[in-house]
């Protein structure tokens, strides 16, 4: 692990088991939506789904472009789990809405998840409060810019190529409107 020679061991260690803990996440979802049928992408648009959510709210919750929410929409109305009906007061836009079998499913879904997540079985009440509360903290910190993040990089990092990233996960809404591929739960 050379990325922080200069930094702090423990970041690095702390960066490593993050990097190791989402990708068994991953692995798992990947499994759960191979699972239950459906694709991956559409894990965390059951979730966010409630009664009735515009289409827009829908991409923002999920931080992905338009496009993207409507092969999500196109996805769950083909498989007979949610449907667009028209919004009550704006009809520029579009509710998407579970049907009986999308609640269903939704349903067996999240409780699959949430038994098969680590922090259910190897935390107890008060760990799993405390993991919410550093989880939240971590959240927040990231959402604001700090000096230490905005500062010009070190020498090192210059002189080490990268492949261009535009600094996105594919398919987040960055300040462009050109994101085209999903986020991850």
């Amino acid at each position: 692990m050379v990325w922080c020679p200069d930094g702090d061991q423990l970041d690095q260690e702390i960066f490593d088991a993050m990097a190791e803990f989402l990708g068994q996440l991953l692995q798992r979802g990947e499994k759960l939506a191979e699972q239950f049928g459906v694709p991956m992408f559409c894990l965390k648009a059951l979730h966010r789904l409630g009664d009735s959510v515009t289409m827009k709210e829908l991409g923002e919750q999920m931080h992905c472009d338009r496009s993207f929410v409507t092969m999500i929409a196109d996805t769950l109305e083909e498989r007979g789990l949610a449907r667009r009906e028209p919004h009550p007061t704006d009809r520029r836009l579009k509710n998407l809405v579970l049907t009986a079998d999308g609640r269903q499913l939704k349903r067996r879904l999240e409780g699959a998840l949430v038994a098969q997540m680590p922090w259910s079985h190897a935390l107890d009440r008060n760990e799993r409060a405390d993991l919410l509360e550093l989880i939240r903290k971590m959240t927040n910190a990231a959402a604001t810019p700090t000096a230490a993040a905005v500062a010009a990089p070190t020498a090192a990092a210059v002189a080490t190529p990268t492949a261009p990233s535009r600094g996105k996960r594919a398919g987040e809404v960055s300040d462009t409107e050109n994101a085209a591929s999903p986020a991850v739960i």
